[in-house]
């Protein structure tokens, strides 16, 4: 099981961009991770998801075309860029692996079993 670290959050004007590292322990080939964001009136949502397999990529319609995730294989670090920052983008970002495929749907965050502690990122108007 690997063990995920995230950095790169940070306050940021509205706007701006954005770049999220998750660096994890172990191989992370053909597994599912993903970034996901937590606010206590949303609660943990979904942003973006890829297979590493295929490097097939998901996004939430809430920050599809401002937000690309990708992965370097040979770092072992998950990305998340984000520009045209909003402050609803406001959250603790999580970065979340799980073995194996995506499951559908691949916003659930039961369906990942290993997570970081997050990064939070601020946005101000």
């Amino acid at each position: 099981q690997v063990h995920l670290v995230e950095s790169g959050g940070g306050s940021v004007q509205a706007g701006g961009s954005l770049r999220l590292s998750c660096t994890a322990s172990g191989n992370t080939d053909s597994i599912c991770m993903g970034w996901f964001r937590r606010t206590p009136e949303k609660g943990r949502e979904g942003v973006a998801v890829i297979y590493t397999g295929n490097s097939r990529t998901y996004y939430a319609d809430s920050v599809k075309g401002r937000a690309t995730i990708s992965r370097d294989g040979a770092k072992n670090t998950l990305y998340l860029e984000m520009n045209n920052l909003e402050p609803g983008d406001t959250a603790m970002y999580l970065c979340a692996a799980e073995e194996g495929g995506c499951y559908t749907p691949v916003f659930e965050p039961d369906a990942f079993g290993t997570w970081g502690q997050g990064t939070q990122v601020t946005v101000s108007s």
